[in-house]
């Protein structure tokens, strides 16, 4: 019945105007039926509740939520019709298809293990150094695109693939130090994670890392 269905839908698609809402009202619902079927042919009753992979502890969710992106893959998950985890520490999503193949370990563990941050201003090294490829999953990367984009994080200095680097923006903590800028960077998806755990930590003395900095902004004196 779903392969019929499928046919069918594909054959409404060719028979609408293009680009009309109708056709688009199609073209989701294909997707749906083409999920659905591929749902059946790999049932997810037996997925555990919790797994672990590099530290991250993965809960299977329950919300039926299609507004969620894989971190793994990039792609939405269709809440409805697929099975998907959480890390309960640092919030990594995936398909339970793309588990295995999380390459990312858990932020979390860094925070708790080396809550530090990284005091130089996006210390460059080049792709070459990263043998032109992805600082993260390790896919080939080039500045020409080909075959994949590489994305600098302004955090870390490295190059990442479009899917572990989406321009996630958030304020890297070395230039708020040594210049007061607060302009939120283009990140990578783990410096982001990782800058949010640590934004509420008491890790960076000031007076030791750049004293000069009191000189010239009054709300700083006023704090000390």
């Amino acid at each position: 019945q779903l392969r019929d269905a499928i046919e069918e839908c594909k054959q409404l698609i060719l028979a609408l105007p293009e680009h009309s809402e109708r056709q688009k009202d199609a073209v989701v619902r294909l997707i749906h039926l083409r999920l659905k079927l591929q749902e059946l042919k790999d049932p997810d009753e037996d997925e555990p509740n919790i797994r672990v992979v590099l530290e991250h502890r993965f809960y299977k969710e329950k919300s039926k939520s299609v507004k969620q992106m894989c971190d793994k893959c990039s792609t939405i998950i269709w809440g409805l019709i697929q099975t998907w985890y959480t890390c309960t520490g640092c919030y990594y999503r995936c398909h339970s298809k793309c588990l295995p193949l999380v390459s990312r370990p858990c932020v979390r563990a860094k925070v708790s293990h080396q809550a530090e941050y990284q005091l130089s201003i996006c210390p460059e090294s080049g792709l070459d150094s990263q043998d032109y490829r992805c600082a993260e999953c390790r896919a080939p990367v080039s500045l020409r695109g080909v075959p994949s984009e590489a994305r600098q994080c302004d955090y870390t200095g490295l190059y990442y693939c479009s899917s572990c680097h989406w321009n996630d923006l958030a304020v890297v903590p070395a230039r708020a130090i040594h210049n007061w800028d607060f302009e939120p960077r283009k990140v990578s998806r783990c410096s982001m994670r990782y800058l949010a755990l640590m934004v509420s930590r008491p890790v960076l003395k000031l007076r030791e890392i750049n004293p000069l900095l009191f000189n010239y902004v009054e709300e700083l004196v006023e704090i000390r």
